[in-house]
């Protein structure tokens, strides 16, 4: 594989050390060539290192653009790699005149690459955005850039995260603690906690809130110390605020620092206070120094750092947040000690040099083997801010991803936008009838995706909307797949009808979530397509990992290893009656066996209010959650519960899952019919709902709690029969098997 890399050759900070760090590794697996277009200290380092560096001076854009392509032609690069605003454009130029993929790995927002210089941002900000555009694929460096990207109208399906990578590698510092404060004049001595940071200073790095908040911890906690390593336009006005604010003593202005090993082993706290990042190297080299470290929530920062577990976040500008987390950890030494090291343990298994090199060689791999392929087109009731729905997506994607990397999917949606970014695929509006139907002419499979989507109750123009979506995706030549889905209820008739006949005759394959759901397409006489009685896609998404649950417990003021019995209800008719019966329950549960009441909702929008009719009647401590979180921090959290009393199937789907003994209150035959088929018999019908048979019913619910042999039996059950949606979907696709991820083809 032969790559060439443009840059402008005049890059310094987080862009200039990921080149750097990555063509020198890069070197020893491919043939990597680096072209600048100005000689310069980049240039000079670059060589140092052995990086094969090419310079084409000059302002003739023609000149050098014949020189890079005779360059290209001549030695048959495979692939075109830029960075910056000139490598951007010359490398769009190039790829339009001998036609080779192109790929650009953005560093930053270019939006704001210029602020404070109105000409350059005019100019070199201006051809960049419109260089990007020109070129085929896109790297940020961070999700949290990729997102960015998106939100801009990039496709999803061309653009690829990677992470600024470090040697973590011990260094040890160039001298002590003491001789290092001493060199750069900071009056600190042993008592002192010595607040850190390293950043241009300029005005996206915002120092000026942290000086803010530095004030007002430094009169909370006298022994603190500001250390600012960095030097840039900003510098007067800084240290104007500093003596402004009465702290001038306490802090010291550096310069900027070459030696940043010793800086960081002799700092305390580690900081960053910008308006905006990708993935700042400042985290990852105070990361292996195992600092503790605050930062406020910008770009892929909350990736590295989870709030609460191995770190803080703060919103960006919020100076009283960032002045209370400086407070707290100067005020606690071994708070410091656990966060740091949790802090190295994540950066060192995920953002390491060797997994960024590894990842930029799969990224070239999936540019250069990139062909079109088959597409899929799913819908259902996503974008609505439901966790069950939106749960379904995620697991739909997940297992058919695991079929083929590189299917492309559009999904319908009705927040399209937030579509995109969760789930990093095409999205469309649910009702954009226009752009459905041109969609469905170049999909090989059309999904109906999960959840009772075909259902009378809530709605009669929903299932029209869903039967019609089948009759088009078939008109069309798409396969038709209804996907793990429910059936039911439909009470009118002429719906039954219409729903029998046109599944009948567009549809290809059904997989089921339940027995009821099979009752009904039998009662409706729907024999055509392929039926298979498998699961709820959801049951196989994994929980977020422990030390997360651990933050989302911990932020909300709950011990992570409390005893909890969890309520998930909904509005429905009926349910005000029995407000007093789920609170007299609660009460009995925390009393009995000291499990203390979490409400969680699933759709927050509606869950909360009716939660909140509940709580108003408790005399006992209990916890009412109204944040959204997502569907693997979902199931994560109920997975800690002891029990759990759910109205919501996807509260109980979640949990039967991980294991949790269940109870439903059932208003819809769904519920009872999915516990029944797990083999958790516990379920009540809402409107013969009494306090003493709910009782009972927790009883039995508790014992359970120690029966792992029985939890893990459903739990592996439910598991097997839920891949019957995947190899139903493989089967449609023309896929012999997991492994033939290219022998998918279109079926009509």
């Amino acid at each position: 594989m032969k790559v060439i890399h443009l840059i402008s050759g005049g890059d310094t900070g987080g862009a200039k050390t990921h080149v750097h760090s990555l063509l020198s590794n890069l070197s020893h697996q491919i043939d990597a060539t680096m072209v600048c277009f100005t000689e310069g200290v980049f240039v000079q380092e670059a060589r140092e290192l052995g990086i094969r560096t090419e310079v084409f001076p000059g302002k003739n854009l023609f000149r050098i653009l014949r020189q890079l392509e005779e360059l290209v032609r001549a030695e048959g690069y495979d692939l075109i790699h830029c960075h910056g605003a000139r490598g951007n454009m010359m490398g769009a130029m190039l790829s339009y005149r001998i036609k080779l993929p192109t790929v650009s790995t953005v560093h930053s927002d270019y939006r704001l690459d210029y602020l404070g210089r109105p000409f350059s941002r005019l100019t070199y900000g201006l051809i960049n955005s419109i260089a990007l555009r020109f070129l085929d694929f896109r790297i940020g460096v961070s999700d949290a850039m990729v997102d960015l990207l998106i939100t801009r109208g990039f496709n999803p399906e061309r653009l690829f995260a990677i992470y600024n990578g470090l040697d973590f590698t011990p260094r040890p510092a160039s001298m002590s603690r003491e001789e290092f404060f001493h060199s750069v004049g900071l009056q600190a001595d042993d008592s002192c906690v010595v607040v850190g940071i390293a950043a241009r200073l300029n005005p996206v790095k915002d120092i000026a809130t942290l000086i803010r908040a530095f004030a007002k911890a430094y009169s909370r906690v006298p022994t603190l110390r500001l250390l600012i390593a960095g030097d840039g336009s900003e510098l007067d006005m800084l240290k104007n605020l500093s003596k402004e604010l009465g702290v001038s003593h306490a802090i010291c202005f550096a310069g900027w620092i070459a030696d940043t090993d010793t800086f960081y082993r002799s700092i305390d706290i580690n900081t960053l206070t910008s308006l905006s990042e990708t993935f700042p190297y400042a985290l990852t080299e105070g990361a292996r120094a195992a600092l503790p470290t605050v930062s406020s929530r910008v770009g892929g920062v909350p990736y590295l750092i989870d709030h609460g577990v191995n770190g803080f976040l703060f919103p960006a500008r919020d100076t009283d947040a960032l002045a209370s987390h400086l407070v707290t950890l100067a005020e606690d030494q071994n708070l410091r000690q656990q966060l740091g090291t949790r802090l190295y343990e994540k950066a060192k298994k995920e953002y390491s040099l060797e997994a960024t090199v590894s990842r930029q060689l799969e990224i070239y791999q999936k540019i250069l083997s990139w062909k079109k392929q088959d597409e899929i087109l799913i819908c259902g009731a996503y974008g609505k801010g439901n966790a069950g729905d939106d749960a379904i997506l995620l697991a739909i994607l997940s297992e058919l991803r695991n079929l083929n990397p590189d299917f492309s999917f559009h999904v319908l949606s009705r927040n399209p936008k937030e579509t995109r970014l969760s789930y990093r695929v095409n999205a469309l509006y649910t009702f954009n009838f226009p752009k459905i139907m041109r969609r469905m002419r170049h999909c090989a499979l059309y999904i109906n995706g999960g959840g009772s989507l075909m259902q009378d109750v809530t709605s009669w123009r929903s299932l029209w909307f869903y039967l019609w979506t089948l009759h088009a995706a078939k008109r069309r030549g798409c396969c038709v797949l209804m996907y793990g889905c429910g059936i039911g209820p439909i009470h009118s008739p002429k719906n039954r009808a219409l729903a029998a006949r046109t599944i009948e005759k567009c549809v290809d394959a059904i997989t089921l979530r339940d027995p009821h759901s099979l009752q009904e397409l039998e009662d409706m006489r729907v024999s055509a397509p392929e039926i298979i009685l498998s699961s709820d896609p959801t049951v196989t998404l994994p929980a977020a990992s422990p030390e997360m649950i651990d933050s989302i417990f911990q932020n909300n003021q709950l011990d992570p290893n409390g005893q909890y019995i969890a309520f998930i209800v909904r509005p429905w008719s009926g349910f005000d009656e029995k407000v007093p019966v789920f609170a007299a329950v609660a009460e009995y549960a925390y009393q009995t066996y000291h499990l203390t009441p979490i409400f969680f909702p699933i759709e927050p929008r509606l869950d909360i209010s009716a939660a909140k009719k509940i709580t108003t009647l408790l005399k006992i401590p209990y916890h009412l959650f109204s944040d959204i979180y997502s569907a693997e921090q979902t199931i994560g959290f109920l997975s800690r519960m002891r029990t759990v009393v759910s109205m919501r199937l996807h509260g109980l789907i979640f949990s039967a899952g991980q294991g949790v003994p269940l109870i439903g209150i059932v208003y819809d035959p769904k519920v009872s019919s999915f516990l029944a088929y797990i083999g958790q018999n516990l379920y009540l019908d809402l409107d013969r709902l009494t306090v003493s048979a709910l009782q009972e019913q927790i009883d039995i619910a508790v014992s359970r709690s120690t029966d792992r042999e029985f939890l893990a039996e459903r739990v592996t059950r439910l598991r097997q029969v839920e891949s019957k949606n995947s190899q139903t979907a493989a089967k449609l696709l023309g896929l012999e098997g997991p492994d033939s991820s290219t022998q998918s083809r279109r079926l009509s």
